[in-house]
Protein backbone atom coordinates (compact mmCIF):
# COMPACT_ATOMS: atom_id res chain seq x y z
CA UNK A 1 0.00 0.00 0.00
CA UNK A 2 1.80 3.29 -0.94
CA UNK A 3 1.64 6.11 1.51
CA UNK A 4 -0.90 8.44 0.43
CA UNK A 5 -3.65 5.55 0.28
CA UNK A 6 -2.62 4.41 3.85
CA UNK A 7 -2.89 8.30 4.80
CA UNK A 8 -6.57 8.03 3.83
CA UNK A 9 -7.20 4.78 5.34
CA UNK A 10 -6.25 6.44 8.30
CA UNK A 11 -8.16 9.85 7.89
CA UNK A 12 -11.45 7.62 7.34
CA UNK A 13 -10.68 5.62 10.37
CA UNK A 14 -10.18 8.96 12.50
CA UNK A 15 -13.18 10.61 10.94
CA UNK A 16 -15.40 7.43 11.53
CA UNK A 17 -14.16 7.37 15.52
CA UNK A 18 -14.60 10.82 15.90
CA UNK A 19 -18.02 10.99 14.13
CA UNK A 20 -18.90 8.18 16.77
CA UNK A 21 -17.33 9.77 19.67
CA UNK A 22 -19.58 12.88 18.56
CA UNK A 23 -22.74 10.74 18.33
CA UNK A 24 -22.13 8.99 21.02
CA UNK A 25 -21.73 12.28 23.36
CA UNK A 26 -24.62 13.64 21.60
CA UNK A 27 -26.89 10.23 22.96
CA UNK A 28 -25.60 10.93 25.99
CA UNK A 29 -26.13 14.35 26.81
CA UNK A 30 -29.41 14.07 25.56
CA UNK A 31 -29.93 11.51 28.51
CA UNK A 32 -27.99 13.40 30.52
CA UNK A 33 -30.42 16.76 29.48
CA UNK A 34 -33.54 14.40 30.41
CA UNK A 35 -35.39 15.69 27.47
CA UNK A 36 -39.31 15.22 27.59
CA UNK A 37 -40.90 11.97 26.48
CA UNK A 38 -42.80 11.24 23.25
CA UNK A 39 -43.69 8.98 20.80
CA UNK A 40 -41.43 7.73 17.84
CA UNK A 41 -40.79 10.31 14.81
CA UNK A 42 -40.98 9.02 11.58
CA UNK A 43 -38.92 10.72 9.17
CA UNK A 44 -39.75 14.20 6.98
CA UNK A 45 -43.48 14.15 8.70
CA UNK A 46 -42.38 13.24 12.48
CA UNK A 47 -45.77 12.32 14.32
CA UNK A 48 -47.95 14.39 12.14
CA UNK A 49 -49.58 10.70 11.28
CA UNK A 50 -50.91 10.65 14.70
CA UNK A 51 -53.24 13.96 14.43
CA UNK A 52 -56.58 14.89 14.05
CA UNK A 53 -55.77 17.52 12.02
CA UNK A 54 -59.31 19.41 12.14
CA UNK A 55 -59.24 19.14 15.78
CA UNK A 56 -55.68 18.59 17.26
CA UNK A 57 -56.29 19.42 20.82
CA UNK A 58 -58.21 15.98 21.12
CA UNK A 59 -54.64 14.24 19.75
CA UNK A 60 -52.49 16.12 22.55
CA UNK A 61 -54.58 15.31 25.17
CA UNK A 62 -54.49 11.78 24.25
CA UNK A 63 -51.01 12.03 24.10
CA UNK A 64 -50.77 13.64 27.45
CA UNK A 65 -52.60 10.46 29.31
CA UNK A 66 -49.91 8.06 27.74
CA UNK A 67 -46.63 10.49 27.95
CA UNK A 68 -47.47 12.65 31.08
CA UNK A 69 -47.51 16.23 31.71
CA UNK A 70 -44.70 17.37 29.83
CA UNK A 71 -44.16 15.62 26.55
CA UNK A 72 -42.74 16.13 22.89
CA UNK A 73 -43.92 15.81 19.40
CA UNK A 74 -42.00 16.22 16.39
CA UNK A 75 -44.26 18.30 13.15
CA UNK A 76 -41.95 17.73 10.62
CA UNK A 77 -38.61 19.11 11.29
CA UNK A 78 -40.30 21.00 14.01
CA UNK A 79 -39.56 19.78 17.61
CA UNK A 80 -43.20 20.66 19.72
CA UNK A 81 -42.83 20.56 23.71
CA UNK A 82 -46.45 20.16 25.07
CA UNK A 83 -47.48 21.04 28.69
CA UNK A 84 -50.45 19.29 29.96
CA UNK A 85 -52.93 20.41 33.45
CA UNK A 86 -53.04 23.26 35.53
CA UNK A 87 -49.97 22.18 37.66
CA UNK A 88 -47.39 22.27 35.03
CA UNK A 89 -49.06 24.86 32.97
CA UNK A 90 -48.99 27.06 35.75
CA UNK A 91 -45.35 25.82 36.25
CA UNK A 92 -44.31 27.32 33.49
CA UNK A 93 -46.59 30.28 31.92
CA UNK A 94 -46.52 32.13 35.90
CA UNK A 95 -43.68 30.53 38.08
CA UNK A 96 -41.24 30.91 34.99
CA UNK A 97 -42.93 33.46 32.97
CA UNK A 98 -40.04 34.89 31.66
CA UNK A 99 -38.32 31.91 30.34
CA UNK A 100 -41.37 31.24 28.61
CA UNK A 101 -42.64 34.71 27.26
CA UNK A 102 -41.75 34.36 24.02
CA UNK A 103 -43.84 33.59 20.50
CA UNK A 104 -42.59 31.47 18.17
CA UNK A 105 -41.95 32.41 14.33
CA UNK A 106 -45.01 30.86 12.13
CA UNK A 107 -45.15 30.44 8.60
CA UNK A 108 -48.77 31.78 8.31
CA UNK A 109 -48.53 34.62 10.79
CA UNK A 110 -45.28 35.52 9.87
CA UNK A 111 -46.86 35.98 6.57
CA UNK A 112 -49.47 37.77 8.18
CA UNK A 113 -47.93 40.35 10.85
CA UNK A 114 -43.68 40.16 9.49
CA UNK A 115 -43.65 39.69 13.57
CA UNK A 116 -45.07 43.60 14.50
CA UNK A 117 -48.41 44.18 16.24
CA UNK A 118 -49.01 42.64 19.57
CA UNK A 119 -49.92 39.02 19.44
CA UNK A 120 -48.00 37.32 17.28
CA UNK A 121 -44.61 40.43 17.95
CA UNK A 122 -41.13 39.29 19.16
CA UNK A 123 -38.55 40.26 21.73
CA UNK A 124 -38.34 43.80 22.18
CA UNK A 125 -41.14 45.17 19.86
CA UNK A 126 -43.40 42.99 21.49
CA UNK A 127 -42.64 45.15 24.92
CA UNK A 128 -43.21 48.08 23.59
CA UNK A 129 -46.33 47.03 21.96
CA UNK A 130 -47.91 45.61 24.86
CA UNK A 131 -46.64 48.63 27.37
CA UNK A 132 -48.33 51.10 25.02
CA UNK A 133 -51.75 48.71 24.37
CA UNK A 134 -52.42 48.19 28.77
CA UNK A 135 -51.48 51.65 28.70
CA UNK A 136 -53.98 53.21 26.17
CA UNK A 137 -56.71 50.73 26.52
CA UNK A 138 -56.77 52.31 30.27
CA UNK A 139 -56.81 55.51 29.47
CA UNK A 140 -59.80 54.80 26.98
CA UNK A 141 -62.06 53.31 30.06
CA UNK A 142 -61.22 49.76 30.13
CA UNK A 143 -62.64 48.41 33.34
CA UNK A 144 -63.73 52.02 34.03
CA UNK A 145 -67.42 53.22 33.87
CA UNK A 146 -66.42 55.07 30.54
CA UNK A 147 -66.45 51.94 28.56
CA UNK A 148 -68.91 50.04 30.39
CA UNK A 149 -71.69 53.14 29.73
CA UNK A 150 -70.72 52.26 25.83
CA UNK A 151 -71.30 48.75 26.51
CA UNK A 152 -74.80 49.30 27.65
CA UNK A 153 -75.99 51.46 24.84
CA UNK A 154 -74.40 48.77 22.53
CA UNK A 155 -76.76 45.98 24.50
CA UNK A 156 -79.89 48.36 23.74
CA UNK A 157 -79.35 47.80 20.13
CA UNK A 158 -78.24 44.52 20.46
CA UNK A 159 -81.60 43.56 22.34
CA UNK A 160 -83.72 46.01 19.87
CA UNK A 161 -82.00 43.94 16.47
CA UNK A 162 -83.21 40.72 18.21
CA UNK A 163 -86.85 41.92 19.46
CA UNK A 164 -87.32 42.57 16.16
CA UNK A 165 -87.37 39.01 15.01
CA UNK A 166 -90.67 38.33 16.59
CA UNK A 167 -89.69 35.05 18.39
CA UNK A 168 -89.29 33.79 14.99
CA UNK A 169 -86.30 31.04 14.39
CA UNK A 170 -82.81 33.11 13.54
CA UNK A 171 -79.00 32.95 13.29
CA UNK A 172 -78.25 35.11 16.38
CA UNK A 173 -74.33 34.88 15.75
CA UNK A 174 -74.12 38.19 13.12
CA UNK A 175 -75.67 40.13 15.55
CA UNK A 176 -74.10 39.15 18.18
CA UNK A 177 -70.89 39.58 16.11
CA UNK A 178 -71.70 43.36 15.56
CA UNK A 179 -72.49 44.09 19.14
CA UNK A 180 -69.01 42.79 20.28
CA UNK A 181 -67.31 44.20 17.15
CA UNK A 182 -68.87 47.49 17.92
CA UNK A 183 -67.70 47.87 21.51
CA UNK A 184 -63.54 47.05 20.09
CA UNK A 185 -64.36 49.31 17.06
CA UNK A 186 -64.96 52.20 19.28
CA UNK A 187 -62.11 52.34 21.48
CA UNK A 188 -60.05 51.93 18.49
CA UNK A 189 -61.49 54.20 16.05
CA UNK A 190 -63.94 56.17 18.15
CA UNK A 191 -66.63 55.68 16.53
CA UNK A 192 -69.93 52.59 16.10
CA UNK A 193 -71.25 51.16 13.24
CA UNK A 194 -74.68 50.10 12.38
CA UNK A 195 -75.19 46.54 12.09
CA UNK A 196 -76.40 46.81 8.35
CA UNK A 197 -73.62 49.66 7.23
CA UNK A 198 -71.93 47.38 4.49
CA UNK A 199 -68.54 48.09 5.49
CA UNK A 200 -68.87 46.92 9.32
CA UNK A 201 -70.69 43.63 7.71
CA UNK A 202 -67.20 43.31 5.27
CA UNK A 203 -64.81 44.02 8.51
CA UNK A 204 -66.54 41.37 10.19
CA UNK A 205 -66.68 38.57 7.53
CA UNK A 206 -63.14 38.94 6.72
CA UNK A 207 -62.29 38.32 10.24
CA UNK A 208 -64.35 35.59 10.70
CA UNK A 209 -63.34 33.86 7.59
CA UNK A 210 -59.86 34.34 8.65
CA UNK A 211 -60.33 32.65 11.80
CA UNK A 212 -61.95 29.35 10.21
CA UNK A 213 -59.33 29.10 7.70
CA UNK A 214 -56.42 29.87 10.27
CA UNK A 215 -57.84 26.55 11.46
CA UNK A 216 -57.98 24.31 8.65
CA UNK A 217 -56.24 21.56 8.01
CA UNK A 218 -54.28 22.58 4.41
CA UNK A 219 -53.22 25.75 6.97
CA UNK A 220 -51.74 23.67 9.30
CA UNK A 221 -50.07 21.91 7.06
CA UNK A 222 -48.13 25.36 5.33
CA UNK A 223 -46.82 25.94 8.84
CA UNK A 224 -45.76 22.38 9.30
CA UNK A 225 -43.94 22.52 5.25
CA UNK A 226 -43.80 25.84 4.38
CA UNK A 227 -42.19 25.21 0.91
CA UNK A 228 -45.91 23.90 0.17
CA UNK A 229 -47.39 27.22 0.21
CA UNK A 230 -47.55 27.62 -3.41
CA UNK A 231 -49.81 24.85 -3.22
CA UNK A 232 -52.53 26.31 -0.89
CA UNK A 233 -55.87 28.18 -1.59
CA UNK A 234 -56.71 28.81 2.28
CA UNK A 235 -53.27 30.88 2.68
CA UNK A 236 -53.53 32.96 -0.35
CA UNK A 237 -57.04 34.04 0.67
CA UNK A 238 -56.06 34.78 4.08
CA UNK A 239 -53.21 36.96 2.68
CA UNK A 240 -55.95 38.45 0.39
CA UNK A 241 -58.16 39.65 3.56
CA UNK A 242 -55.11 40.57 5.72
CA UNK A 243 -54.72 43.14 2.45
CA UNK A 244 -58.73 44.21 2.22
CA UNK A 245 -58.30 44.76 5.97
CA UNK A 246 -55.60 47.07 6.41
CA UNK A 247 -56.62 48.88 3.52
CA UNK A 248 -59.29 49.82 5.26
CA UNK A 249 -57.56 50.88 8.51
CA UNK A 250 -55.35 52.95 6.47
CA UNK A 251 -58.15 55.16 5.40
CA UNK A 252 -59.58 55.60 8.52
CA UNK A 253 -56.12 56.78 10.17
CA UNK A 254 -55.38 58.82 7.20
CA UNK A 255 -58.12 60.28 8.09
CA UNK A 256 -57.78 60.67 11.50
CA UNK A 257 -54.18 62.04 10.95
CA UNK A 258 -55.70 65.62 9.52
CA UNK A 259 -57.79 66.22 12.29
CA UNK A 260 -55.08 65.11 14.75
CA UNK A 261 -55.45 66.50 18.30
CA UNK A 262 -52.77 65.13 20.88
CA UNK A 263 -54.71 66.81 23.47
CA UNK A 264 -57.99 65.38 22.56
CA UNK A 265 -57.56 61.93 21.69
CA UNK A 266 -60.56 60.12 20.34
CA UNK A 267 -59.15 56.87 19.96
CA UNK A 268 -56.32 54.21 20.22
CA UNK A 269 -55.66 54.89 16.65
CA UNK A 270 -54.97 58.93 17.45
CA UNK A 271 -53.02 57.80 20.84
CA UNK A 272 -50.64 55.43 18.35
CA UNK A 273 -50.08 58.53 15.59
CA UNK A 274 -49.60 60.79 18.52
CA UNK A 275 -46.51 58.88 19.76
CA UNK A 276 -45.29 58.60 15.88
CA UNK A 277 -45.29 61.78 15.71
CA UNK A 278 -43.12 61.85 19.34
CA UNK A 279 -41.20 59.34 18.38
CA UNK A 280 -40.07 60.87 14.26
CA UNK A 281 -36.85 62.45 15.91
CA UNK A 282 -35.62 58.97 17.18
CA UNK A 283 -33.85 56.54 14.45
CA UNK A 284 -35.05 52.98 16.54
CA UNK A 285 -38.30 54.07 16.15
CA UNK A 286 -41.29 51.36 16.91
CA UNK A 287 -44.67 53.25 16.15
CA UNK A 288 -44.34 52.79 12.25
CA UNK A 289 -47.11 52.10 10.26
CA UNK A 290 -46.64 47.95 10.08
CA UNK A 291 -47.09 48.05 13.70
CA UNK A 292 -50.52 49.99 13.74
CA UNK A 293 -51.92 48.19 11.28
CA UNK A 294 -50.96 44.72 12.84
CA UNK A 295 -51.92 46.22 16.30
CA UNK A 296 -55.59 47.48 15.28
CA UNK A 297 -55.90 44.01 13.26
CA UNK A 298 -55.03 41.87 16.45
CA UNK A 299 -57.10 43.85 18.80
CA UNK A 300 -60.04 43.74 16.17
CA UNK A 301 -59.72 40.13 16.06
CA UNK A 302 -59.18 39.54 19.42
CA UNK A 303 -61.90 41.73 20.96
CA UNK A 304 -63.98 40.36 18.57
CA UNK A 305 -63.58 36.37 18.56
CA UNK A 306 -63.26 35.75 22.09
CA UNK A 307 -66.26 37.43 23.05
CA UNK A 308 -68.81 36.66 20.69
CA UNK A 309 -67.45 32.72 20.01
CA UNK A 310 -68.22 33.16 24.30
CA UNK A 311 -71.25 34.65 24.08
CA UNK A 312 -72.50 32.24 21.00
CA UNK A 313 -71.71 29.34 23.28
CA UNK A 314 -74.08 30.82 26.19
CA UNK A 315 -76.87 30.73 24.23
CA UNK A 316 -76.97 27.56 22.92
CA UNK A 317 -76.03 26.28 26.30
CA UNK A 318 -78.89 28.17 27.58
CA UNK A 319 -81.42 26.29 24.51
CA UNK A 320 -79.65 22.73 25.93
CA UNK A 321 -80.22 23.33 30.05
CA UNK A 322 -83.10 25.42 29.93
CA UNK A 323 -83.37 25.31 34.20
CA UNK A 324 -80.09 27.10 34.33
CA UNK A 325 -81.73 29.75 31.89
CA UNK A 326 -84.60 29.97 34.30
CA UNK A 327 -82.34 30.03 37.62
CA UNK A 328 -79.92 32.89 36.07
CA UNK A 329 -83.47 34.86 34.91
CA UNK A 330 -84.91 34.36 38.68
CA UNK A 331 -81.56 36.17 40.01
CA UNK A 332 -82.03 38.69 37.18
CA UNK A 333 -85.64 39.52 38.61
CA UNK A 334 -84.10 39.19 42.19
CA UNK A 335 -81.15 41.59 41.96
CA UNK A 336 -81.90 43.76 39.03
CA UNK A 337 -85.91 43.49 38.38
CA UNK A 338 -86.35 45.69 35.40
CA UNK A 339 -83.24 48.12 35.81
CA UNK A 340 -80.23 48.20 33.41
CA UNK A 341 -77.67 45.67 34.07
CA UNK A 342 -74.45 47.70 35.23
CA UNK A 343 -71.14 45.76 36.45
CA UNK A 344 -71.84 46.58 40.21
CA UNK A 345 -74.10 44.13 40.10
CA UNK A 346 -71.87 41.79 39.07
CA UNK A 347 -70.96 40.43 43.11
CA UNK A 348 -74.94 40.18 44.03
CA UNK A 349 -75.24 37.82 41.22
CA UNK A 350 -73.04 34.55 42.11
CA UNK A 351 -75.14 32.28 40.31
CA UNK A 352 -74.80 34.40 37.09
CA UNK A 353 -71.49 34.87 37.52
CA UNK A 354 -70.58 30.81 37.63
CA UNK A 355 -72.41 30.61 34.64
CA UNK A 356 -70.83 32.96 32.50
CA UNK A 357 -67.25 31.54 33.99
CA UNK A 358 -68.63 27.84 33.12
CA UNK A 359 -69.42 28.77 29.54
CA UNK A 360 -65.53 29.93 29.34
CA UNK A 361 -64.51 26.69 31.06
CA UNK A 362 -66.69 24.23 29.38
CA UNK A 363 -65.99 26.19 25.84
CA UNK A 364 -62.44 26.46 26.18
CA UNK A 365 -62.39 29.12 23.12
CA UNK A 366 -58.44 28.69 22.45
CA UNK A 367 -57.64 24.67 23.61
CA UNK A 368 -54.04 25.32 22.74
CA UNK A 369 -53.63 28.82 24.00
CA UNK A 370 -51.70 30.65 21.40
CA UNK A 371 -48.06 29.36 21.24
CA UNK A 372 -45.22 29.81 23.07
CA UNK A 373 -41.39 29.69 22.67
CA UNK A 374 -38.42 29.36 25.32
CA UNK A 375 -36.28 32.53 26.08
CA UNK A 376 -33.69 30.42 27.55
CA UNK A 377 -32.64 26.77 28.31
CA UNK A 378 -35.62 25.71 31.03
CA UNK A 379 -36.24 22.92 33.61
CA UNK A 380 -39.57 22.08 34.07
CA UNK A 381 -40.93 18.82 35.67
CA UNK A 382 -37.40 17.85 35.67
CA UNK A 383 -36.98 17.69 32.12
CA UNK A 384 -34.71 19.74 29.88
CA UNK A 385 -36.56 22.75 27.61
CA UNK A 386 -33.62 23.92 25.29
CA UNK A 387 -33.85 27.93 24.77
CA UNK A 388 -35.85 27.84 21.31
CA UNK A 389 -38.02 25.61 21.22
CA UNK A 390 -41.94 25.79 20.46
CA UNK A 391 -44.37 25.50 23.46
CA UNK A 392 -47.88 24.39 23.87
CA UNK A 393 -49.76 25.31 26.74
CA UNK A 394 -52.61 22.70 26.20
CA UNK A 395 -55.31 25.30 28.17
CA UNK A 396 -58.00 22.35 27.73
CA UNK A 397 -55.85 20.15 29.61
CA UNK A 398 -56.04 22.92 32.53
CA UNK A 399 -59.83 23.74 32.06
CA UNK A 400 -60.43 20.05 32.40
CA UNK A 401 -58.10 19.10 34.73
CA UNK A 402 -59.65 16.03 36.60
CA UNK A 403 -57.97 17.08 39.76
CA UNK A 404 -59.09 20.60 39.37
CA UNK A 405 -62.95 20.55 38.47
CA UNK A 406 -65.50 17.84 39.69
CA UNK A 407 -67.23 17.34 36.58
CA UNK A 408 -64.83 18.52 34.01
CA UNK A 409 -67.04 16.52 30.87
CA UNK A 410 -69.94 18.37 32.24
CA UNK A 411 -71.72 22.03 31.86
CA UNK A 412 -71.79 22.32 35.36
CA UNK A 413 -72.02 25.98 36.88
CA UNK A 414 -71.28 24.82 40.39
CA UNK A 415 -67.99 24.50 39.70
CA UNK A 416 -67.59 27.95 40.52
CA UNK A 417 -70.18 28.13 43.65
CA UNK A 418 -69.24 27.05 47.28
CA UNK A 419 -71.71 25.03 49.75
CA UNK A 420 -73.62 28.01 50.24
CA UNK A 421 -74.09 29.48 46.73
CA UNK A 422 -71.31 32.14 47.35
CA UNK A 423 -69.21 32.51 44.06
CA UNK A 424 -66.06 31.01 44.48
CA UNK A 425 -62.87 32.11 42.23
CA UNK A 426 -61.17 28.81 40.69
CA UNK A 427 -57.00 29.34 40.36
CA UNK A 428 -57.63 26.61 37.25
CA UNK A 429 -60.10 29.20 35.46
CA UNK A 430 -57.52 30.30 32.65
CA UNK A 431 -59.34 30.94 29.82
CA UNK A 432 -57.22 34.22 28.91
CA UNK A 433 -53.79 31.66 29.19
CA UNK A 434 -51.66 33.42 31.98
CA UNK A 435 -47.95 34.87 32.56
CA UNK A 436 -46.45 37.13 30.82
CA UNK A 437 -48.68 36.65 26.85
CA UNK A 438 -51.88 36.94 28.86
CA UNK A 439 -54.92 38.83 27.26
CA UNK A 440 -54.08 42.33 27.22
CA UNK A 441 -58.13 42.75 27.32
CA UNK A 442 -58.97 40.34 29.90
CA UNK A 443 -60.96 43.18 32.22
CA UNK A 444 -62.51 44.62 29.32
CA UNK A 445 -63.95 40.64 27.70
CA UNK A 446 -64.91 39.60 31.10
CA UNK A 447 -67.26 43.34 31.59
CA UNK A 448 -68.83 42.39 28.39
CA UNK A 449 -69.21 39.05 28.87
CA UNK A 450 -71.27 39.69 32.13
CA UNK A 451 -73.69 42.79 30.40
CA UNK A 452 -74.18 41.40 27.23
CA UNK A 453 -75.81 38.14 28.60
CA UNK A 454 -77.42 39.27 31.42
CA UNK A 455 -79.08 41.82 29.18
CA UNK A 456 -80.26 38.87 26.80
CA UNK A 457 -81.73 36.59 29.86
CA UNK A 458 -83.33 39.77 31.32
CA UNK A 459 -85.28 40.46 28.11
CA UNK A 460 -85.36 37.56 26.76
CA UNK A 461 -86.26 33.82 27.24
CA UNK A 462 -84.05 31.65 24.55
CA UNK A 463 -85.54 28.17 22.83
CA UNK A 464 -84.70 26.22 20.21
CA UNK A 465 -86.81 26.12 16.82
CA UNK A 466 -90.10 24.43 16.88
CA UNK A 467 -89.73 20.79 16.14
CA UNK A 468 -86.11 21.07 17.39
CA UNK A 469 -85.95 19.29 21.09
CA UNK A 470 -82.89 20.43 23.42
CA UNK A 471 -81.83 16.42 23.40
CA UNK A 472 -81.19 17.35 19.52
CA UNK A 473 -78.83 20.05 20.21
CA UNK A 474 -74.95 19.34 19.14
CA UNK A 475 -72.66 20.38 21.54
CA UNK A 476 -69.36 19.53 18.71
CA UNK A 477 -67.93 22.37 17.84
CA UNK A 478 -67.64 23.73 14.44
CA UNK A 479 -63.91 23.56 12.81
CA UNK A 480 -61.83 26.77 13.05
CA UNK A 481 -58.62 28.58 15.03
CA UNK A 482 -60.66 28.26 17.97
CA UNK A 483 -63.69 26.68 19.42
CA UNK A 484 -66.91 27.72 18.23
CA UNK A 485 -70.44 26.41 17.67
CA UNK A 486 -72.03 24.82 14.59
CA UNK A 487 -74.45 27.32 12.99
CA UNK A 488 -77.52 26.72 15.43
CA UNK A 489 -81.09 28.73 15.11
CA UNK A 490 -82.68 30.25 17.85
CA UNK A 491 -85.93 31.87 19.19
CA UNK A 492 -85.85 34.59 21.33
CA UNK A 493 -89.10 35.35 23.06
CA UNK A 494 -89.78 39.03 24.92
CA UNK A 495 -90.49 38.59 28.44
CA UNK A 496 -93.18 40.48 29.89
Amino acid sequence: MDWSSSTTVGLVFILTFLIILKIGSFLNSNRRKNLPPGPRALPIIGNLHLFDLKRPYKTYLQLSEEYGPVYSVQMGQRKIVVLSGYETVKEALVNQADAFAERPKIPIFEDLTKGYGLVFAHGENWKVMRRFTLTTLRDFGMGKRAIEDRIVEEYGYLLDTIGSQEGKPFDASKIINSAVANIIVSILLGKRFDYKDSRFIRLLQLTNESMRLAGKPLVTMYNIFPYLGFLLRANKTLLKNKDEFRAYVKVTFIEHLKTLDKNDLRSFIDAFLVKQQEEKSTSNGYFHNDNLLSLVSNLFTAGLETISSTLNWSLLLMLKYPEIQRKVQEEIEQVIGSNPPRIEHRTQMPYTDAVIHEVQRFASILPLDLPHETTTDVILKDYFIPKGTYIIPLLISVLQDKSQWEKPEMFYPEHFLDSKGKFVKKDAFMPFSAGRRICAGETLAKMELFLFFTSLLQRFTFHPPPGVSASDLDLNPAISFNIIPKPYKICAVARS
